[in-house]
């Protein structure tokens, strides 16, 4: 697998065609002994074919729109792609008309010059952080594949799409983790930005209040470039810490594999990142602790200073949002369909079905809690250039530990509980891949209040660079 930068290093040196990189990611779709018919719900071969020809057509006259041009990209299947259905991993949706329009996010690629290869498959409806979906099977993580280890949700064929080499990077969606979970299981890098960062108009919604839009990637940069097309020219993001691939604040050079380029022996120093104890280590496994210790040795030895702290306003959280935000929301849009309700995923349906009855009082209280939390998080993250804490408490499941819906409804919510904090405070994150090679995958999170998408970005690319040994190193026997 290569990084976006070393992607564009390749186009532009003619090492490589647009067509020949597509017709590769195709091939790899098709393969038999691939997973590409779980991964993808649709794939368009002859418009993404040619999509590539005419980016190597303007690459060859001199006009390269950006860092993504002539780059296969995944689109979750939640997006309107115009000309094709919008299914949201549904069987509700399946025969629906095909959309007269891109999203405004899709539009933003396809200026952009990617090339935009097939919609991926989700869990149905983006509600369920493990990523199965009954309709069209279960995306799997690289890790213990034979195992059938998820690849997490909801964006679950979006991560598993970079990770098999389908895409070169992916479009999801994060209400409660949904980029940064699968992130984390498929040992890719995420990036959740602020909510209002990215337009959602044409992406069929999961909760108005929480859903954000965000690209799933190699590397940081591979996840900058992607959100600076999809934030447009006004966002915050387009000076140089969140820009170009090439930039002297980037890890991501031109390498083939993407790997870091290292800052310097300390590319930490002078930063302070808080280390959040209480809430998100409930529950632990034994595996995500000691593996998120390690990584917290590395960025000390990088330079960082470590604050150990608590946010006490997390631990009403349960509390607060008993019944769930996206509960309430998704059952006032679901409301239309539910004489059908023997087409949807069960597991969704309950969840869905939480927010029946719910009173508008109810509502806007918890619309006053979040407020107020949002507050909260903005005096406690404060002193710290950014708050760093594991993004998913456990090792990735297999399907078979999904089984029964006891086991189901005992995980699903704690792989979404420490990702959804950041949904919930509206703020913005990155998960990064920080256990050794060989591993179980564990992720860690790189957060911040909402509107510091850059300067978590720039951040994010120093931890990166940080954990460049670990993630290298071969595995200690």
């Amino acid at each position: 697998m290569k990084s976006l930068a070393a992607l564009a290093h390749d186009l532009a040196s003619g090492s490589i065609t647009s067509r020949a990189l597509t017709e590769t990611m195709l091939a790899r779709i098709a393969d038999p002994d691939g997973q590409g018919s779980r991964v993808f719900i649709h794939v368009d071969v002859d418009g993404a074919l040619a999509m590539a020809d005419a980016a190597d057509a303007m690459r060859r006259a001199g006009n390269v729109l950006s860092p993504l041009h002539g780059v296969p990209v995944s689109i979750k299947d939640l997006f309107d792609v115009r000309g094709e259905v919008t299914r949201a991993g549904s069987s509700i949706l399946r025969d629906a008309a095909p959309a007269s329009a891109d999203s405004e996010a899709v539009a933003r690629l396809r200026r952009a010059g990617a090339v935009l290869i097939g919609r991926t498959n989700m869990s149905e409806f983006a509600f369920s952080g493990v990523g199965l979906n009954p309709h069209y099977g279960h995306p799997l993580a690289p890790y213990r594949r034979a195992a059938q280890t998820v690849s997490g949700g909801s964006s679950s064929g979006a991560a598993a799409s970079v990770a098999d080499g389908m895409a070169a990077v992916a479009l999801g969606t994060d209400t409660g983790g949904s980029v940064r979970i699968p992130s984390a299981f498929c040992e890719l890098t995420g990036f959740k930005p602020t909510a209002r960062r990215v337009p959602s108009t044409g992406a069929f919604p999961l909760s108005t209040s929480l859903d954000s839009i965000g690209p799933i990637g190699l590397t940081v940069d591979c996840c900058a470039i992607v959100d600076r097309i999809l934030a447009g020219p006004s966002s915050s993001s387009s000076s140089s810490s969140a820009s170009a691939p090439a930039h002297a604040d980037s890890p991501a050079g031109a390498s083939g594999s993407g790997a870091a380029v290292p800052f310097g022996a300390r590319p930490l120093a002078g930063r302070r990142l808080g280390v959040l104890r209480n809430y998100m280590f409930n529950d632990a496994d034994s595996i995500v602790p000691p593996t998120f210790e390690r990584a917290l040795r590395e960025l000390e030895a990088a330079g960082a200073e470590l604050v150990d702290f608590t946010f006490d306003a997390l631990d009403r959280l349960p509390d607060i949002n008993r019944i769930g935000l996206s509960s309430m929301e998704s059952y006032a849009l679901h409301r239309p369909w539910l004489d059908r309700s023997s087409q949807y995923d069960p597991r969704v349906l309950l969840r869905i079905m939480k927010g029946e009855g719910v009173p508008a009082s109810d509502y806007l209280d918890l619309l006053g809690e979040r407020r107020r939390m949002i507050e909260a998080a903005a005096r406690a993250f404060a002193p710290f250039d950014a708050v760093v804490c594991p993004t998913v408490p456990i090792a990735p499941p297999t399907v078979a530990d999904l089984a029964d819906d006891t086991a189901f409804f005992r995980l699903n919510p704690l792989i979404l509980r420490n990702p959804s904090v950041i949904n919930f405070i509206d703020g913005c994150a990155l998960s990064l891949p920080c256990n050794r090679p060989g591993d179980a995958p564990v992720g860690l999170m790189v957060a911040g209040t909402g509107g510091t998408d850059a300067a978590i970005l720039a951040l994010g690319r120093r931890v990166e660079a940080a954990l460049h040994h670990l993630r290298t190193v071969e595995r200690l026997q």
